[in-house]
């Protein structure tokens, strides 16, 4: 039981890249079951102030029947000589002591399992619980973080720090090597195998870790230290089978690729199992590195000169009637594309109401698949989402019309407001807004003409991680609550524009809530008049 919620973020499944669980991806959903959780403690506790209460009347009862039985068998026969004792015997046999039987037989728990029986309705999956694993060691890979510091819960920005035990260091590995995940079966065996030569005490033992390391190191082709960790294997454990088979396995494979086999001392063992694996999954693409990179603050291409061309301004969108009193504070984020933040843009009241409506009605985010133009759930996007309506909600049609006013842009024609909330290393790789060329009916059922323009509203501050990146040119946008950032999608010219290729970064800590409107080319024609250039 004190580990559920532990192991809730500690299994992992077939590949880091791909997710289909559902509570992990949204914190705000996930929040329900911190309260489910402490119902359960309160119902737990009851139980055991049943039990203990049943307890001390059993031992009251037992230290009574102590004292009396002391004195009955120094002399049964002129203990029972006394008429009283001798019915007061049969009474306790024939009636308190049955009385004691049905005390016992008791069931206190009764309580608590029907409690635990019902809120199990809400408990996460098994692929819940495979998903946040997931996402532990997606942020592990993107952020560059040891196994070490992970275990001892060493994040940046982070408020409420929980270690890991053997116990969970070991089960995360092991799910790993079970979908063929070596390479994070390594990284988690190492740091099983670290923590027990720390002397923590566990159930878990050294050659227990070293079966799984070892093999997941040949499997990863580095034969003579998969050769050398079977041998450090067998002299731990002497009776294991399998090592002194895949020892021999291992030797014959190594012969034939014409490389020696030297016997390497207990030290070489013990530094061995301290060294750290430095290779990244197959699938691993080079877009991903850049991507990565700027997720992690590096790679960012501002530079002074450019950075002198940016300014901040109170935009009032050409005196237009609602702004002139009331004009917006705006930025420049970056020059080209041209991409800009809008302060203030969102009230602390207006995003806690517009949560309150979304949080009930989130479902897994979809995307529009480029060939059949259908919504569907994907690999690369794991958040949660929901739609608003502006004719639906005061405050939605209050925000949607701020923005139509800032902008200039003709909002009949949007989308309706997407609501999102990123969790458990909530993320959307690298992907367009818009629709290209070869995926030219991913919009037509709209009937609004391509995305012409986005705008980003953050509604919440994330400590670590969330970043909004743009590989192309270089470009971290961080979250801010209550601002907004809007770029055009497309040139004047109504071709897309490809630099704005961007994805959402890894939520390392914190929750991200965000809401976007996309603004398509429909009724913009005399608001943002064509170009003459392709690139105008």
């Amino acid at each position: 039981m004190k580990h559920w919620a532990l192991f809730l973020l500690l299994a992992i499944g077939c590949n880091v890249w791909q997710i289909e669980a559902e509570f992990f991806t949204s914190i705000g959903q996930m929040t329900d079951l911190i309260y489910v959780e402490k119902d359960l403690v309160k119902s737990l506790k009851e139980y055991i102030k049943a039990e203990e209460s049943k307890l001390t009347e059993i031992k009251s009862w037992a230290e009574k029947m102590d004292q009396l039985t002391h004195t009955s068998t120094s002399d049964p026969e002129g203990y029972l000589g006394h008429p009283v004792n001798a019915y007061k015997l049969m009474k306790r046999l024939n009636t308190d002591w049955l009385k004691l039987e049905s005390l016992v037989l008791q069931q206190t728990s009764d309580a608590f399992i029907a409690n635990l029986s019902i809120q199990r309705e809400n408990f996460p999956t098994d692929e819940d619980e495979s998903g946040a694993a997931k996402a532990l060691l997606r942020l592990q890979d993107t952020y560059r973080l040891d196994s070490e510091s992970i275990s001892k819960g060493k994040l940046p920005g982070a408020q409420h720090v929980v270690s890991l035990t053997v116990e969970d260091c070991f089960e995360l590995g092991k799910i790993a090597y079970n979908d063929g995940d070596y390479y994070h079966t390594v990284l988690w065996m190492q740091q099983t195998l670290r923590q027990l030569g720390e002397g923590e005490s566990s159930v878990v033992t050294q050659a227990e870790a070293l079966d799984y390391l070892s093999y997941s190191v040949y499997q990863m082709g580095d034969m003579q230290r998969a050769i050398e960790l079977t041998k450090r294997l067998i002299a731990v454990d002497p009776t294991h089978l399998r090592a002194k088979s895949n020892l021999h396995y291992f030797k014959k494979l190594l012969h034939e690729e014409g490389q020696s086999d030297q016997r390497m001392d207990e030290e070489f063992y013990q530094s061995q199992s301290k060294k750290e694996v430095d290779m990244r999954p197959d699938n691993y693409i080079s877009e991903r590195d850049s991507y990565e990179a700027l997720c992690r603050g590096e790679g960012i291409k501002m530079t002074t000169r450019r950075q002198s061309r940016l300014f901040c301004r109170y935009h009032n969108n050409n005196n237009h009637p609602r702004l002139i009193i009331a004009p917006i504070k705006e930025e420049d984020e970056w020059d080209s594309p041209h991409i800009v933040r809008y302060h203030e843009m969102l009230s602390d009241a207006e995003m806690e109401k517009i949560k309150e409506i979304a949080k009930p009605m989130l479902a897994r985010a979809t995307v529009r698949n480029s060939v059949t133009g259908i919504l569907e759930t994907a690999n690369y996007r794991i958040s949660k989402s929901a739609w608003l309506a502006d004719d639906e909600y005061p405050v939605v049609n209050r925000v949607n019309k701020r923005i139509g006013d800032i902008t200039g842009l003709e909002m009949e024609t949007a989308e309706l407001l997407q609501v999102a909330n990123y969790g458990v290393g909530g993320q959307y790789e690298p992907h367009f807004d818009f629709s290209r060329k070869e995926e030219p009916d991913a919009f037509r059922e709209l009937g609004t003409g391509n995305r012409l323009a986005t705008v980003l509203n953050y509604m919440s501050d994330v400590p670590a991680g969330g970043a909004t990146v743009f590989p192309d040119f270089g470009a971290a946008i961080y979250p801010k609550k209550g601002t907004s950032v809007f770029w055009y999608n497309l040139f004047k010219s109504g071709e897309g524009d490809y630099r704005t290729r961007h994805a959402a970064c890894p939520v390392l800590v914190g929750s991200k809530w965000v809401s976007n409107k996309w603004i398509h080319e429909r009724g913009q024609e005399f608001k943002r008049p064509c170009g003459l250039t392709e690139v105008d």
